[in-house]
């Protein structure tokens, strides 16, 4: 099989000997070779989940090797070909989250093929990438905005359409105003759902619908604002009625109160666990009112295209923190995370 090299080296980081925010350095990397049916991209921006940060602590894989170049979302150019590739030089990219998971059902492969563990992820100026493990950025999206769209976003709309099927007049109860959050709050509001979105910040809350890629959907949107120390299951239900679908990111130091607030019938997406992954969880209510609870693992290729063609129609941007990091300070931006400092995506930028 032919192989292509290019000369010099680019910047990337990564987790080294061991798991820890302390392990991550910024490193030089060559360049590795380019082979038939494969894409070298110029990575400018990554965007950060929460799922990276527990990669790079260990708690979502203690058994990932190391070194490990951390990060799932990013979007790039096409810097080289192969003559065999669909892809010119100079054409915008994002690589899908797990390369081998084309449509359909997941399977193990698929969990073996994600980006920012087990494979290297996007937090380098530089990757190769198979043809078919890219798709094509809309035109109306810039660098910062596209590089979240293949794991936060994907994952709400996989959660909410693809999974989910909501349809308009649905009841919708988002959580939080994290990525995934207000990606479900907007693909919710552009299905023509009511949307409940709550959050422990009054400031929070204040600042994300006044944003001006929310402001179109808030007539949809009913904030809410939960003191950490209240339970709003009880309240969500007395103030807004049952809801047809939960976007759960909290785990379950939630779930208990997602089951209070959902319908008989409804559906829970288990997408995340801010609020931790352990803890005692009365299933009474998920047997006695049928409710689903369905796990997300953010989306495929397929998805993804259909997610942006919807999204270039609306053209539905993302929610960006006001806070800008560069690929230096990769350790400030996952401690700004930890922090729950921040609204919308976190993004970093390479250059």
């Amino acid at each position: 099989m032919r192989e292509h090299h290019i000369q010099g080296k680019y910047w990337a980081v990564t987790v080294e000997e061991e798991f820890g925010l302390d392990s991550l350095v910024m490193r030089e990397q060559s360049h590795e070779a380019i082979r038939a049916g494969e894409a070298r991209v110029q990575l400018s921006h990554s965007a950060l989940n929460y799922r990276d940060l527990m990669m790079i602590e260990g708690r979502y894989n203690p058994r990932q090797s190391l070194p490990l170049i951390p990060c799932s979302d990013g979007v790039g150019v096409v810097s080289e070909v192969t003559d065999s590739t669909s892809w010119s030089v100079g054409d915008r990219v994002i690589p899908i989250f797990s390369q081998d998971w084309r449509d359909g059902e997941p399977s193990r492969r698929v969990t073996e093929s994600t980006l920012g563990g087990p494979l290297p992820g996007t937090l380098r100026q530089s990757a190769v990438f198979t043809t078919g493990g890219l798709v094509a950025v809309p035109d109306y999206l810039t660098d910062a905005e596209a590089s979240t769209m293949g794991c936060a976003a994907l994952t709400a709309w996989s959660a909410l359409i693809e999974l989910g099927k909501i349809k308009a007049g649905d009841h919708v109860l988002c959580i939080g105003t994290g990525g995934v959050s207000l990606f479900a709050a907007q693909i919710a509001a552009m299905s023509g759902a009511r949307v409940t979105l709550l959050s422990r910040s009054e400031e929070k809350l204040a600042r994300v619908l006044s944003h001006p890629h929310l402001s179109p959907y808030t007539s949809y949107i009913t904030p809410i604002f939960t003191p950490a120390d209240q339970p709003w299951g009880k309240r969500v239900r007395e103030e807004r009625g049952e809801v047809d679908h939960v976007v759960e990111v909290g785990g379950a130091g939630t779930l208990s109160q997602s089951l209070r607030v959902v319908r008989a019938g409804g559906v829970i997406s288990l997408i995340g666990v801010l609020s931790g992954g352990g803890g005692e969880l009365n299933l009474t209510p998920v047997l006695m009112r049928q409710v689903r609870i369905q796990g997300v693992i953010v989306g495929h290729k397929a998805g993804l295209m259909r997610m942006l063609k919807a999204f270039s129609t609306h053209e539905l941007r993302p929610v960006l923190d006001e806070r800008a990091f560069h690929l230096s300070e990769a350790r400030q931006a996952f401690e700004y995370l930890k922090a729950a400092q921040h609204t919308g995506k976190v993004v970093i930028q390479h250059s």
